[in-house]
Formats: C-alpha cells, sequence, structure tokens
C-alpha cells in the first residue's frame, strides 16, 4: 500500500532543479511570501515574488509581479503549501508558465531550505511505527475516509502533490459532514480554538435551533471579532482561555490562524480543562488549537464519557496526530466510530471525526 511510494523519484522535478539552479537569477520567481519562499531567497538569488493579492510592491528586497507579468522563459517555484495548492499549479500550467510546487522543490533541489511542517518527523515515525498507520486504516469506517487517509500518507511520504488531486478548498464544510447527523435543535456546541467565530457561525446555519454554544479562543482580538460576528446570536458562551489538561498559566503566540502554546510565546493566556469548564451535556466538540489537541482530550475525559458527545479533531498539527489522537480517543471509550476527511489542496485541515457507535447514519 505505501511500501514503495517514497523510493520512486520525480525524474521532471529533477529536471526542474536543476535548470533552475543552473538558471540566470533574472528568470528565477517564487510564488508567496512565506517561510519557505524566504527559505529560498536566503539561499539562492531569484528576481522577483509573485502575488496577485497584495499591493505591496517588494519583499525581501526584491520586486513583487502579478502571474500575468511572469515572462515567457521565468521559472517559478510555489510556496504555497495548503489552500489552493493545486489550483495554483493549474493557473500557471494554464498560462504555460514552467514551474515546481515547494514539496518537490524541498526533495530534489539539494537546498537547505525549512521542510513541509513536520515531514521528516512523519517520515521516520511511519518506519517507526507502521502497524499503528495500518491500524488507522483498518479503524476507517467508510471507503472515502481509507482513500483519504492512503492519499495523504502516500503525499507526505512521496512528495508528490498529485496525490492530492481530488482534494478541494472547501473550509464552509470543514467539521460538517452528513454522517455527524446533527439535528436542527437542541445541539450543545463547543468550539474549541473558535478563532473569529467562523466555525461556530457554519454551526448555527446548520442547527439554528440549538441550545448553546461555547466558544473557547483565548486571543483577545480574535474573541471580539467573533463577539461581534455573532452579536445577534443568543446562548452563546464567549470564553476568552485555551483548553489543556489542567489550570494553568502558558505563553502563547499570536500568529492569527496559528495562533498556539508557545514557550517563545509574546503574551501569557490562561487555560483550563473542559471538565472544568463546562457542565453542560454536550452533543459536538471540534478542535483546531495548532497541536495541544491531545492535552485538551485528556482534559475532557469526563465529558467524553458522561455525554459520548460527536467528536471532530484536527489531525494535521502533529507528526503522529494520525494513531496518536484515534488511540487516545479509543482508551477514554471505544464506542466510536471514525471517518477521516480532508479540507485543503495541501498539508493543512485534516480532520477526524468520532461517531457514537449508537447513532451510526
Amino acid at each position: 500500500m505505501w511500501n514503495k511510494v517514497k523510493y520512486q523519484p520525480n525524474i521532471q522535478a529533477i529536471n526542474f532543479c536543476k535548470e533552475f539552479l543552473d538558471a540566470n537569477p533574472k528568470k528565477r520567481y517564487i510564488l508567496g511570501r512565506n517561510e519557505y519562499a524566504k527559505s529560498i531567497a536566503n539561499q539562492i538569488e531569484v528576481k522577483a515574488f509573485i502575488d496577485d493579492f497584495t499591493r505591496d510592491v517588494t519583499y525581501l528586497g526584491k520586486s513583487i509581479i502579478k502571474t500575468e507579468d511572469i515572462p515567457s522563459d521565468g521559472l517559478v517555484v510555489v510556496t504555497v503549501t495548503s489552500a489552493r495548492s493545486l489550483t495554483v499549479r493549474k493557473k500557471l500550467s494554464d498560462a504555460g508558465v514552467k514551474q515546481l510546487d515547494y514539496f518537490a522543490f524541498y526533495e530534489y533541489s539539494g537546498l537547505e531550505i525549512i521542510p513541509v511542517t513536520f515531514w521528516d518527523l512523519f517520515r521516520n515515525d511511519f518506519e517507526n511505527n507502521k502497524t499503528k498507520y495500518l491500524w488507522v486504516d483498518e479503524l476507517l469506517s467508510d471507503a472515502e475516509s481509507k482513500k483519504t487517509y492512503n492519499q495523504i500518507v502516500n503525499f507526505r511520504l512521496s512528495g508528490k502533490l498529485s496525490y492530492m488531486e481530488g482534494f478541494t478548498y472547501r473550509p464552509e464544510e470543514q467539521y460538517f459532514e452528513d454522517f455527524l447527523g446533527l439535528k436542527e435543535k437542541d445541539e450543545v456546541f463547543v468550539d474549541v480554538g473558535g478563532f473569529d467565530g467562523f466555525t461556530t457561525l457554519e454551526f448555527i446555519k446548520r442547527c439554528p435551533d440549538y441550545r448553546a454554544v461555547y466558544l473557547f479562543e483565548p486571543e483577545a482580538k480574535n474573541m471580539e471579532v467573533a463577539k461581534a460576528k455573532l452579536a445577534e446570536y443568543a446562548h452563546i458562551n464567549f470564553i476568552q482561555q485555551g483548553l489543556s489538561n489542567k489550570k494553568q498559566t502558558v505563553r502563547f503566540s499570536v500568529a492569527g490562524i496559528y495562533s498556539a502554546i508557545s514557550e517563545d510565546g509574546e503574551i501569557e493566556i490562561q487555560v483550563n480543562t473542559l471538565d472544568q469548564s463546562v457542565s453542560d451535556s454536550v452533543t459536538f466538540i471540534k478542535m483546531d488549537i495548532e497541536g495541544a489537541e491531545g492535552l485538551a482530550i485528556e482534559g475532557a475525559k469526563q465529558t467524553i464519557l458522561r455525554n459520548h458527545p460527536r467528536l471532530a479533531i484536527c489531525v494535521y498539527h502533529k507528526f503522529d496526530d494520525f494513531w496518536r489522537i484515534p488511540e487516545q480517543i479509543l482508551s477514554i471509550r471505544n464506542d466510536y466510530d471514525i471517518y477521516l476527511r480532508h479540507y485543503t489542496e495541501g498539508v493543512d485541515e485534516t480532520v477526524m471525526f468520532f461517531i457514537p457507535k449508537r447513532q451510526k447514519v
């Protein structure tokens, strides 16, 4: 199933990397402005950066141009790793632009550039725990989950973006699948990592007569936006704290959608357990907290035991989330069916769902 994937060389990528590195710097372009783009620019000289969605004119001392301004002989490395990676590739391909995605460029360029998220750690973990990855495949409850799982594992092992063909960017659908069996009334939703209220608003669209919402968001500015966005709705509890396995004060890094608990964080926030924070009869919990999901699940043990809620847990922040999260949930109670879905064309937004067996749709 996965054995030979990572050993198959991408000849097209190898040839592009050689051409890109040997080319006159005036032909080299980078699409995107992020840590990946910066790591390439720190290694070799490029002509310009490409960004169709900014009014800025320079980045790292180089010009910013639009896609339409790429010269016919330009060579482009695309550093978009999530959201619409495939869409960007198709747009450039349709325009006749010679280009390569960052995943393959990292694999074959030989440059000391930033690895894709945790891929190296994932590959080591996969080799050391292959039986656990096979176990997860056996756990998954439908063909779509198994297909999704195998595509993502193959993508991570091979670095080939082609394994993501078929996935699309669909944030409005994230966390909300038919197999959840959500009801229009009486649902109690816990939004862990509520950000700006987007997910809670999507929940309300589907469950307009909900009983209560508990939105946890530790970052003050995000909470202000969430309160404004959801001001017209009743029975929403805005709780400005993080969730973890115990009550404490921790350092927190403020970085928009990537804000997270971090020892190097610039502010302090309060965290507590879900068990101590919510006594209501919870029916649905969503978690997207940048790698702290395991700790939050530990702190929600009694809630899960008592209420048997549906769970939608992000499993893309840590290299071993694919098996550690289900192992942890099933150690609390094992009467769940498990599904997996992916909501972008790249590395982010993979969600594992735990559906109580008694309500299987």
